[in-house]
């Protein structure tokens, strides 16, 4: 059976080189990278580049729950395209597409069984929502 696929998207008011800068960088990663407030990005690690692991703490902030969101990447193409395998085995492609400023950064990956398919798209929606207010008001 096929894994099914779930896309997120957004459209971000900032150039590819600065979008690219504030998706990838471990400095910036720890500020947008939570779905809900109550939720925040501790740590994070990234070793952008084929075969390099990329290590997301994800925690609540009261303390009650955490996890590692971690993967290998597969194929990297600079301010271009982004893909990893999930340590449970599933697959994610970030599309950085770059259009007069605005740059459309489209996730794609694939859907795990414990969620249904809705949740989870809303889950990663709401983190490319955080990115794209991080990115268009932060100052390079």
């Amino acid at each position: 059976m096929e894994t099914a696929k779930i896309i997120v998207q957004s459209a971000i008011h900032a150039d590819v080189v600065k979008v690219w800068e504030y998706y990838n960088q471990p400095e910036h990663i720890t500020k947008w990278n939570f779905a809900d407030p109550l939720w925040h990005c501790p740590s994070a690690k990234n070793d952008l580049r084929v075969g390099g692991k990329y290590v997301a703490r994800m925690e609540a902030k009261d303390g009650s729950f955490g996890f590692d969101f971690s993967a290998t990447y597969t194929e990297v193409i600079e301010h271009e395209k982004i893909a990893y395998r999930l340590d449970d085995g599933r697959d994610v492609e970030i599309i950085f597409d770059n259009q007069d400023g605005t740059t459309f950064v489209t996730v794609t990956f694939d859907a795990e069984n414990q969620n249904p398919p809705e949740v989870q798209k809303q889950g990663w929606q709401a983190i490319l929502d955080n990115f794209k207010k991080y990115a268009e008001n932060e100052r390079v």
